[in-house]
């Protein structure tokens, strides 16, 4: 492993996709350069954590001390920070523990396996996770992005509509069955019900880790009740 390998959706990295090592390509402002196509459907401020996911805990892995800027368009969601710091939590395959300078990661839209929204309570901000199954382990790396509950609402419902979107219109892509289908088209068309606070999002390709360390538990990682982060009760 290298010493300038990053965790899971963290530039560099490499997904299944054998092109796309580099991570977003940013331009003189940091901001996201669209592929040839690519269309932005919205940008947003927000934090962000990666989590992975067990079947009954969470480990909190990595998080960003400020917040980031988010594009979302109809192929992916990338993320910039400017003048931060990685804080990697119990993290083995780093020389050091923070990453200085310029973060940014993507997350494709044929990767989500699942979205779970936590409402925000008693004042505090909402959570959206974007969770994607992984190859070689039930271990599931999850993004979460937390901000006001206006804002992550809006953002989960452009997180649904687009990787709905994009599944339908790429067969070349992603093999869907007739009853996936049906589910991908009421997703884009139609808004789910106030109550679900998760969505599945069929026809999705499993990831790679970037290190085989992040397949493992981190010795002295945050520890989470599954619940307290993933959403189900």
């Amino acid at each position: 492993m290298h010493d300038d390998a990053s965790p899971f959706f963290i530039a560099p990295h490499r997904f299944d996709a054998v092109d796309d090592d580099t991570g977003p390509v940013l331009d003189r402002r940091h901001e996201l350069v669209p592929e040839s196509g690519e269309r932005i459907l919205g940008r947003h401020s927000l934090d962000v954590a990666g989590y992975l996911l067990g079947p009954t805990e969470v480990w909190h892995r990595w998080a960003l001390p400020a917040p980031v800027t988010l594009t979302v368009t109809d192929y992916r969601m990338a993320y910039v920070a400017t003048g931060s710091q990685l804080a990697l939590v119990g993290a083995r395959h780093r020389r050091g523990t923070r990453m200085p300078g310029l973060v940014s990661g993507q997350i494709r839209w044929q990767w989500p396996s699942r979205l779970e929204l936590l409402p925000a309570t008693a004042g505090g901000p909402a959570r959206l996770l974007v969770v994607c199954d992984a190859l070689r382990t039930i271990q599931q790396p999850a993004l979460a992005l937390v901000g006001p509950a206006e804002q992550v609402d809006e953002l989960a419902r452009q997180v649904r509509r687009a990787v709905a979107t994009f599944r339908l219109t790429r067969p070349e892509l992603v093999d869907l069955s007739p009853p996936e289908r049906d589910v991908l088209s009421r997703l884009a068309l139609v808004a789910p019900h106030a109550t679900q606070t998760r969505v599945i999002l069929p026809g999705s390709l499993p990831v790679e880790f970037h290190s085989r360390d992040d397949y493992y538990r981190p010795r002295h990682a945050g520890q989470l009740a599954y619940d307290a982060a993933s959403g189900q009760r």
